[in-house]
């Protein structure tokens, strides 16, 4: 998982988050369940796309969009590379946990 800065680069949004999954069930998964985390701090997507499909899945938060992709989806729009510009973090989910 990598996380984007595009505040500088887009007035839309300030952050990319950006997720592979490893199969169309687990894509979807994982979309569910980072919605289900915002959730209980009361954030609510304004837009939700692809969940059906679950190749690429976009939940449009206004300041953060999270795309869930799998992983033959991601290498072909390969946002980290088009959006270059911006700051990249590398998001480690078991040291966030501690």
């Amino acid at each position: 998982m990598v996380t984007l800065d595009v505040s500088r680069l887009l007035v839309i949004t300030d952050l990319f988050v950006i997720a592979t999954g490893t199969s169309r069930p687990h894509v979807q998964a994982l979309a569910e369940e980072a919605e289900a985390e915002l959730k209980e701090i009361d954030r609510r997507p304004l837009r939700r796309e692809g969940l059906k499909d679950a190749t690429w899945v976009l939940l449009d938060y206004g300041d953060i969009v999270i795309h869930v992709f799998d992983q033959e989806t991601r290498s072909y729009y390969d946002l980290e590379r088009l959006w270059g510009d911006a700051p990249r973090t590398e998001f480690d989910p078991v040291a966030s946990r501690s």
